[in-house]
């Protein structure tokens, strides 16, 4: 199955695109179900129909669904959170405040996740097109696998090496310490996790089917923090296929107290084609009217891919990678047909700045990366690779 997630700043249209997407592909004759797994969900507004936590169809072969991540914890967490609250609760944790700590951080998120494996696998969708949360909600979810993985490997193993040989005979023999022992079925519950995690980590990197698309207005902050976004996929091991901007105002049109806001979107526009080459960019424009119902959506699915499949990958390589080794970190970003003896590179705030002739391209830094200087670069094979060395004592 081929799974699309959208995300990007938040206001910027990537439900409508996310929903277009889904009606365009489900018309050309892929069954196709669109997913909102944003906590503040908008994609029943956008189709304006009602929608629940299961799958429903609104036309021939489209299916979509919100969400409950109140159920969905329930049915993935409910007996750990259990455990948890009782200890909590024994403590003289308030009742409620007890369910709530025993929620661990990005759980919420995590089992949205779970709805993709369980689609994926079921054999009932061609294509899975997600309407994701804003960009930093979206990027601590797409996380979230090879994070858990770490604590619950973590958990695993001092319940193997400790608790198991050591502590749980002194509970057996103390009741007092018997509630605070977790039972066969709350590690049952931890393993069931760990495996769908290591799962949803397999399908999510796994460029040959799943791919994320970027959607921004042509405005600053958007474009800022797309540039992070994209950084941060990439460190996640993600694939981005493509960017969406949209709400483009028509150059050849008069906008009238807007024509202003045209030429700054215009010189945006160019910002956004020099920083995110060779990534193909999908442009949408601005309508007289809100993009809500299946027919408005039409409109914005024919004028954002034409004859374009909207389910194929759009581009099927990374367009930067970022490494780390004991003496230094490396970006390698792919810049076909670059003159070595015209680049020039620096660091301005966050952002590394890559300057040639008089095309500029400027990369989001992780925050591990801030406050390093570029050292060198080399050029081979298409692929330009900008060293940091990393300060003497920092790991």
């Amino acid at each position: 199955m081929r799974i699309i997630i959208y995300t990007g700043k938040g206001g910027v249209g990537k439900t409508s695109v996310a929903a277009a997407t889904a009606l365009l592909a489900a018309e050309r004759g892929l069954r196709t179900l669109v997913m909102s797994t944003d906590p503040a969900h908008s994609l029943s507004d956008s189709f304006d129909l009602p929608l629940g936590p299961e799958p429903v169809r609104i036309a021939d072969r489209l299916d979509a669904l919100e969400t409950n991540v109140y159920r969905d914890l329930e049915e993935n967490w409910g007996v750990v959170r259990a455990h948890f609250a009782e200890i909590l609760a024994s403590q003289g944790v308030d009742g409620v405040l007890a369910d709530e700590s025993a929620i661990l951080p990005g759980m919420e998120e995590l089992f949205s996740l779970t709805r993709i494996r369980k689609y994926r696998e079921s054999g009932e969708y061609d294509l899975l097109v997600v309407d994701a949360a804003p960009t930093g909600e979206t990027l601590r979810l797409l996380s979230m696998p090879q994070t858990l993985n770490w604590l619950i490997r973590l958990v695993r193993g001092l319940e193997a090496s400790l608790v198991r040989p050591i502590v749980r005979p002194l509970a057996n023999a103390t009741p007092g310490l018997r509630k605070y022992m977790a039972s066969e079925k709350v590690f049952s519950e931890v393993d069931r996790m760990f495996r769908n995690l290591e799962v949803m980590h397999d399908i999510l990197c796994d460029g040959t089917t799943t791919t994320v698309r970027l959607v921004m207005n042509a405005e600053k902050m958007a474009i800022k923090e797309s540039k992070r976004a994209l950084t941060y996929l990439n460190l996640y091991g993600l694939l981005s296929d493509g960017i969406v901007v949209n709400r483009l105002l028509p150059v050849h049109e008069n906008s009238g107290f807007l024509e202003g806001w045209k030429d700054v979107q215009q010189r945006y526009l160019a910002e956004i084609e020099d920083s995110f080459q060779p990534l193909p960019i999908l442009r949408a424009p601005m309508y007289g009217s809100e993009v809500v119902g299946i027919d408005r959506l039409r409109v914005l699915a024919r004028d954002l891919f034409g004859d374009t499949d909207p389910a194929a990958r759009l581009y099927d390589e990374r367009p930067f990678e970022m490494c780390k080794s004991e003496h230094d970190c490396r970006i390698r970003i792919r810049l076909p047909f670059l003159e070595p003896d015209r680049l020039e590179t620096w660091i301005a705030g966050d952002e590394l700045v890559i300057q040639i002739g008089n095309q500029r391209r400027m990369v989001g830094l992780p925050t591990s990366m801030i406050g390093l200087e570029p050292s060198h670069a080399e050029y081979q094979n298409e692929w330009l690779s900008i060293c940091f060395e990393t300060p003497v004592g920092v790991g």
